[in-house]
């Protein structure tokens, strides 16, 4: 499969780790780009780190009224289906990414999966199910997709591998009631959440951020450690 073009930042040079950040609904790989030098000192003991923004495709968005925008599946709206052929595309397109990550010499084993909103549905519908190990999973501001098949699709690779969950308490997007949802439903399957909520709506604060720096740290030093 062909690789959309990403935004990438390495902290230093010949990275040995990636960390892949999928963007929210409407944004696009350059959103999370900021948050790459407050996390490099705190990433400096694990080594250097590629980060990889990816750009979701263009496509309409059935709850925005059809507009076409960044989206990496489209949106029905309240009580409607999930737009399962979009995700699953994306899936493929998030794992085409991972298989390059791959080819430049980071092993899955050192590859944390990340997103936010729409981006962290990707990262754990990706993450779950990908065939090997990864180091981490991320997801902020978002909930877990396709949930109820979570539990049969899911590898035993990755049944173990830490995941972080951020919400914030004021979101109005994603309800603090649909995150924890996801979580529990994570929880009842085994995984090893690590749960954070912050007094926020639907963005990202500094708080939110060192806590995510401390994760990325965890799980990659434990990789290379390994």
């Amino acid at each position: 499969m062909a690789v959309r073009p990403a935004i990438e930042i390495e902290t230093g040079a010949a990275p040995r780790a990636t960390v892949m950040l999928m963007h929210g609904l409407g944004a696009d790989g350059n959103d999370f780009a900021p948050i790459v030098p407050e996390l490099a000192p705190m990433l400096a003991a694990v080594g250097p780190v590629r980060f990889v923004f990816p750009n979701a495709p263009e496509r309409p968005v059935t709850i925005n009224g059809g507009y076409v925008m960044p989206a990496w599946y489209d949106i029905l709206g309240p009580g409607r289906p999930e737009d399962e052929a979009g995700l699953r595309a994306s899936q493929s397109e998030i794992e085409a990414l991972i298989a390059r990550e791959k080819a430049r010499g980071v092993p899955a084993g050192r590859l944390v999966l990340a997103g936010f909103s729409q981006g962290c549905a990707m990262a754990l519908l990706t993450g779950l199910r990908h065939a090997e190990r990864l180091a981490g999973i991320v997801g902020l501001s978002g909930y877990l997709p396709l949930a109820a098949s979570t539990a049969a699709e899911r590898h035993p690779a990755n049944a173990a591998t830490p995941i972080f969950l951020a919400h914030g308490r004021q979101d109005e997007i994603v309800t603090l009631a649909r995150a924890t949802a996801s979580r529990d439903a994570l929880l009842q399957l085994g995984a090893p959440v690590q749960w954070r909520e912050y007094a926020m709506p639907h963005s990202v604060c500094a708080e939110e951020i060192a806590d995510l720096g401390r994760f990325l740290v965890e799980v990659l030093g434990s990789a290379q450690a390994g």
